[in-house]
Parts: structure tokens; sequence; C-alpha cells
């Protein structure tokens, strides 16, 4: 039977206070960085969860979002790159739907179950804008999750599962919209998310023979934390002893990430024969009935949702968050930018998508680009591939430009030295000039560099360790 090997929720550094939207609100939302988006957010996710595994033992993975960067053209392979997971596995895009991240997880338990596939990877996540001064703008938030699936070592056990779809117009977005268009709020909990996850929920708990009675937990992943709690009242849940809080006046609704971010919260607080219910509406709604057969998740040193939500920066402006997502035009300085080169980008793929170096066979000396000669014994042609994605670094040196070509000002560029050899040139991010000590940790984070002549281009940064 398919459970969950390992989980992991990704929560970007930035927030933004929505009383600089809104007079009087106290709440924020979490919001990603310049340099961040939705397939960014997923490998962070993604890397989160392989921590004890490896990306080896992958051998599927769902990428599930709404805002992908790319319409036409795999955003997984991309995610599945920057994970360096095998080549040879399958990849999926999941998108138009924010139910696409759980629909994704009963996907990969269907995989696992009927033996196509060992361990599935689901990455899900998203970066949706509201229009400015609009409802949505308030309440979406931006974040990730990952799920590995597969059918032996799990913590938890996937019991069960239901579907239901409805073809509702609550919220809804075209090819040519930048923002979530949304219907009337009344109609659309009345007679959309209430009786449509109702009708999930129900539908799974007589197919189980469970009773509320029966869960620790319970998930409902609607886009209104009030309406959460109606919900688990109509269906006979305690809501002050079994609802999972919401994260509405933390984070915000993530779109297809959302659900497994409150499973993911649920996940690290339960206990083992706990019995946990989460549905996920979005045109339908997904319903699933989860039980902890462990304790707590196996990757021990890995970041838990609750050090990403508690490590944060606010957002000094409105104007910058403005800026940040191209709502507003930012002003480049009057010089020309260089072209793109596709074919470098491919031929180059393993170092600048995979972070691999060079590690001499002679003499062990690492660099990164690799190099065919090695700068310490001389030796030719005689290097293997090492991973440095994976690697803690020193700050070595740093500088401080004020007049880079960015969307933010100043750009830091820092000279690492790793653990284990090797020495880079790289951007730092998620940083203070202020807050920069030589000799201070770095770990490696992937973010997108430029988006130029409609190409995203992606590198590894250096960011200070979260937590």
């Amino acid at each position: 039977m398919a459970g969950i090997v390992s989980y992991s929720a990704y929560i970007p550094l930035w927030r933004l206070n929505l009383g600089l939207i809104h007079g009087g609100l106290t709440a924020e939302k979490a919001v990603a960085g310049f340099d961040e988006d939705s397939v960014t957010m997923a490998v962070a996710a993604g890397r989160n969860c392989l921590l004890e595994t490896g990306p080896e033992a992958v051998d599927a993975l769902f990428f599930a979002s709404t805002t992908c960067p790319y319409v036409e053209r795999s955003n997984a392979v991309t995610v599945a790159g920057a994970l360096d997971t095998p080549s040879d596995i399958a990849v999926f895009d999941m998108t138009n739907s924010v139910r696409s991240g759980a629909s994704s997880l009963k996907l990969a338990m269907d995989m696992v179950n009927s033996g196509s596939a060992r361990n599935v990877l689901v990455t899900a996540s998203d970066t949706r804008l509201g229009k400015p001064g609009s409802g949505p703008e308030r309440t979406l938030g931006e974040g990730a999750a990952a799920f590995l699936v597969g059918g032996s070592g799990e913590s938890v056990r996937i019991e069960g599962s239901c579907t239901v779809y409805d073809g509702i117009m609550d919220s809804w977005r075209t090819e040519n919209d930048k923002f979530v268009r949304s219907g009337d709020k009344r109609f659309i909990a009345t007679h959309g998310y209430l009786t449509v996850t109702g009708k999930a929920v129900a539908k799974l708990m007589e197919k189980s023979g469970l009773a509320p009675k029966d869960f620790a937990r319970v998930i409902f992943a609607v886009p209104d934390a009030r309406r959460q709690v109606e919900l688990a009242r109509k269906l006979g849940f305690n809501p002050e002893k079994q609802l999972q809080g919401s994260l509405m006046a933390d984070i915000g609704d993530t779109g297809t990430a959302y659900p497994l971010i409150l499973l993911t919260a649920a996940l690290e607080e339960a206990n083992a024969g706990d019995r946990i219910l989460m549905a996920a509406y979005g045109n339908g709604c997904d319903a699933f009935i989860f039980n902890v057969t462990s304790g707590a998740d196996p990757n021990k040193g890995k970041k838990t949702l609750k050090t990403y939500a508690d490590s944060k920066t606010v957002i000094d402006s409105y104007h910058t968050y403005l800026k940040w997502k191209n709502i507003i035009p930012w002003d480049r300085l009057p010089f020309p930018l260089g072209s793109v080169s596709t074919t470098s980008q491919w031929r180059e793929s393993d170092q600048m998508l995979r972070f691999y170096g060079s590690k001499c066979k002679t003499c062990g000396t690492v660099c990164h680009p690799r190099q065919r000669v090695c700068p310490n014994c001389h030796g030719k042609d005689n290097w293997d591939d090492i991973r440095l994605s994976d690697k803690k670094a020193k700050l070595f040196s740093f500088s401080v430009d004020q007049m880079a070509n960015q969307i933010t000002s100043p750009v830091i560029n820092g000279v690492l030295d790793f653990d284990g050899g090797g020495r880079i040139l790289c951007y730092l991010t998620d940083v203070d000039p202020d807050d920069i000590k030589i000799g201070m940790d770095i770990e490696m984070s992937f973010r997108k560099m430029a988006f130029r002549e409609g190409i995203h281009i992606y590198c590894w940064k250096g960011i200070p360790p979260r937590g």
C-alpha cells in the first residue's frame, strides 16, 4: 500500500504586511522574492524533502502549479534537473487547477499501488496574484510543498481517497490574465466549497466506515478561514480540537501547495496512530485519509514548516512588492543586456542546473566551473562530477554593487569556500548587506537570474541558513 515516505514545505523569507494594502489589517502573507518563482520554490521544497533519501531514489516526479513560468515547455524537467534526479524518470506537469497538488498526490499513490513506480516525488508551488486593492491580493500567499510517495519505509499510510468534480465558476484566470478573477463570495461558499467539499468528505467517510471521532486532525483547504470552521461543524467535527489551523493570517492561500502545506503542518505535530482527513477544493474536491505509522518524519535534519514560518523579513514597502511582481515597471540602467544562447544553456546544463563541479581523481581538488586541467596537480581530463548544491560553505569575501542592472539594489557578490574543497564566485540573496560577515555560514539556493527574450534563466545563489 502506498504511503508518504517524506514530506516538506517551503515558505519564502519575505512577508507583506497587509496593512500596507488596506489600513487596519494586522495579518501578513508570504511573498516570493524577486528571484523566486514556482519552479525555484518547488526545488527548495523538494531538496528538503529528499534530504534523507537523496534524489537518486526518485523514479517519477510531478510539478503542480497554476503559475508555471512556461506555458509551452515542461517546467517539471527544470525541477527534476535542479534536484539532480536521474534523467530516465517520468516527469509530469500538472496545472490549471488549485487542486492539482492534491490530484498529483492521488496519481502518485495510484502509480505506487499499481507497481509502475517505486518512489514518486510530488511538488506543488504557486505565485498567484490578485489585482491591487482586491480581496484576492490580501488572501493569496506564495509557497511550496513536496511529498515523496513510496511503497516501503513510509511514515504515513494513505488509507483511502475520494474525488468529485464540479464546474462552478468561482475563481479563474485566462491565458491573457495576470490576476486571479473571482465571483460572488457568498454564492461560491454556499454552492462551491461548502457543498462540494462536504459531498466528497461524506462519501469518503461512508466508504471507509469511519466517523468524525476517529480523526485526530481534519484539514479543509478552502479559501476562507471562517468557512473552514463552518464546514467542520457541518460535518460533525470539533473545530477547536480537530481542525488544523488555516495559516491564512500568516502565509495566505498558497494555491496548489495550500492543502499540502496544511498537511505538512498536521504531520509535524502528529503522533503515531493519529488519523488525518484532508479535503482539497478546486472545481471539485480530492479527499484523503492518512494514518500516521510513526510519530516523526525520518528526515531528522530537515527544516520544518515552523522554521520557515518563523524566519521571515517584512518587505519595506508596497512599492517594492509591486515592483517585484512586475505590476509596475522598474528603471533599468541605460546599457544593453547580453543576448541569450539556448545552445550554451543546454551545453552547460550540468554545471548551471545540476550545479556540478569537477573533482580531480589524483589530488581531490574541486573546481567550478569544471576544469579539464587540474589547477593543482595539472592532470588532464582526470576528474569526476561532484554535486555542489548540497554542500555547506563559508563566506571568504564579498562585494556590494550599488550600480548593478538588477531589480533590487545593491547586488551582493560573494566568494564561497565549500566544505570538502572548492571555491566559487556567486550572487548572495535574501540577506541585508549590513548583516554580512566574513566566515558566515552559507548554503546554496536555486533562483532565477533573469528573464530575457522569453527565456527564464536560472542559477544557484548563496543564502544564509534559515532558522
